[in-house]
């Protein structure tokens, strides 16, 4: 009976040992997982990107093949009026950036449903890409109707290169660094671009279509 009592008693010892070292570990908090690492340098890049094709499309001039019968020749023509699809396209990505993208739901690479350091925000949908991606859109659209419908199919290489080979550059590269740089993934960043590229064309088709790239009767260079 002693001999029972004196191998009990050890194992009592263990048992609470244990069960003190397993409530120990529950009570401490899990160690937070460390922050993704985010390229700064893309982040930049990307905004820069997206701002210049922008104002890629604000600031080009409406190219046009004249009337021969009024003048003949190629002109160009700085429209006002341009603000509107432009800065149309620009609340949609704040819109995106303040409200859609916790909507949307979509995280950055590296984040999970738990909170983390550097997952305040969410990747879908990215707001450069989309900005880019309609830069293209509106472009490729005023292009064309400049060139179908205004000029009679004639193809003027200045307006080709300003209003589609420019951004056509600049999107895919915006789209590549924010996915580089880690900020969103491939889906998220392609398919933003993607958005972007089909709300662009529809707006530019409305806006060159409704507004003529000549400035009425005074030919002046800046139309209101």
């Amino acid at each position: 009976m002693t001999n029972g009592r004196i191998r009990i008693a050890p194992t009592c010892c263990l048992l609470v040992t244990l069960m003190g070292n397993v409530a120990h570990a529950q009570s401490q908090p899990p160690t937070p997982a460390p922050p993704p690492d985010r390229s700064d340098g893309w982040n930049t890049a990307t905004n820069i990107l997206a701002v210049s094709s922008m104002a890629v499309e604000l600031l080009l001039p409406r190219t046009f093949f004249s009337d021969p019968d009024v003048t003949a020749g190629w002109k160009g023509r700085w429209h006002v009026s341009a603000l509107a699809p432009v800065m149309t396209l620009a609340a949609i990505g704040l819109l995106n950036e303040t409200t859609l993208k916790d909507a949307f739901g979509g995280l950055r690479p590296g984040c999970t449903d738990s909170t983390q350091p550097g997952c305040g925000s969410f990747g879908f949908m990215s707001t450069q890409s989309y900005l880019a991606g309609s830069s293209l859109g509106e472009g490729v659209a005023v292009f064309l109707v400049d060139t179908l419908r205004w000029s009679g199919g004639q193809v003027h290489v200045g307006a080709l290169i300003g209003e589609v080979g420019v951004p056509l550059v600049i999107a895919p590269i915006t789209a590549f660094g924010r996915t580089d740089g880690n900020w969103e993934t491939g889906g998220q960043a392609w398919g933003s671009l993607a958005i972007g590229l089909g709300v662009g064309l529809a707006l530019g088709f409305l806006y060159a279509s409704l507004q003529r790239p000549e400035c009425g009767y005074t030919g002046n260079l800046i139309c209101w």
